[in-house]
């Protein structure tokens, strides 16, 4: 069908434009709000939309490792060890067995030994794991070096 007029000139003046009540197509209300409100439940209506323009707002991104999963070692550096040796050896984890002095990682609960720091003296280290740079220094040192 071909109008001579345009449909808008032909509705002026009737107060809802043919959309029945009032209240119906008002414009940014019948919209749901502004801007992304309105994507959480019913969200199919600006779904596409989101797709096209804004991927990085809609579903979960990412991972995250469960608190249960993840291992953090406790460590110590031979320069604490030098530095505190006196303290150590009170505590007993520091001692002397066949004329040699034996510091125990695994009793005060350490994974790892690392390599900062110097070493003054010849130690035997016992602990779970010993870092490459330590295991060198400690043999620079004198000392020994055993993996329980």
């Amino acid at each position: 069908m071909i109008r001579r007029r345009k449909k808008v000139r032909k509705l002026r003046g009737s107060h809802t434009h043919g959309w029945g009540c009032k209240k119906k197509h008002r414009g940014g209300g019948s919209k749901g709000g502004r801007g992304m409100a309105g994507t959480g439940k019913r969200k199919d209506q600006k779904f596409t939309w989101a797709i096209k323009y804004a991927p990085d707002r809609l579903g979960k991104r990412g991972f995250h490792r469960p608190r249960a999963v993840q291992y953090t070692p406790t460590v110590i550096n031979l320069g604490e060890i030098d530095q505190n040796f006196e303290l150590f050896k009170n505590k007993g984890v520091i001692y002397e067995e066949e004329g040699r002095i034996i510091f125990d990682a695994t009793q005060l609960g350490i994974d790892k030994v690392l390599g900062a720091g110097k070493l003054s003296r010849p130690l035997v280290i016992k602990a779970y794991h010993i870092s490459p740079k330590a295991e060198e220094k400690i043999k620079a040192a004198g000392g020994e070096v055993i993996l329980v």
